[in-house]
């Protein structure tokens, strides 16, 4: 087995041992060595953006001191779901490997399968109620942030 696979499955199991959440885990890999590791913490935390992906880059980017996590790896049991898999895209991580598939996860009750329609242009989401209010003053922050010479880009 992969060594770094294998942290983030001791990570999904401790996180089932100590009832924090869904099974899985993940591991952030940098110049050969693990960096970060995660695993779900939705329930332990009350927080539903505490998926295994999340707490790894979270901690990745606390220990090296940057947002930017394009000389790493993640290693995650699972296909992430949109929302990881949108972070793991934002942290310009370049390489991922996964263990068992969303469908694997649909069939134990983690189903992303709407997300991933609405998101395909497949479906609307009915679920969400989307309303745009106070146009003017919002853009005025993305004025203010345009104007800045000394702004760092993300």
């Amino acid at each position: 087995m992969n060594e770094f696979m294998k942290k983030a499955v001791e990570e999904a199991l401790e996180g089932i041992r100590n009832k924090e959440g869904g099974p899985f885990g993940a591991a952030i890999v940098k110049d050969g060595v693990i960096i970060a590791v995660g695993n779900n913490k939705v329930i332990a935390t009350n927080d539903p953006t505490a998926h295994a992906e999340i707490v790894a880059i979270r901690r990745a980017t606390e220990i090296l001191g940057r947002f930017d996590l394009s000389d790493c790896e993640i290693y995650t049991t699972c296909e992430p779901c949109p929302m990881c898999y949108s972070a793991i895209h934002w942290a310009k991580i370049p390489v991922m490997y996964y263990g068992a598939t969303r469908k694997d996860a649909e069939d134990i009750g983690f189903s992303d399968k709407y997300l991933y329609d609405v998101l395909s242009g497949e479906i609307e989401d009915t679920r969400l109620e989307s309303n745009q209010i106070d146009v003017e003053e919002c853009l005025e922050a993305f004025r203010l942030y345009d104007e800045d010479e000394d702004k760092t880009l993300y």
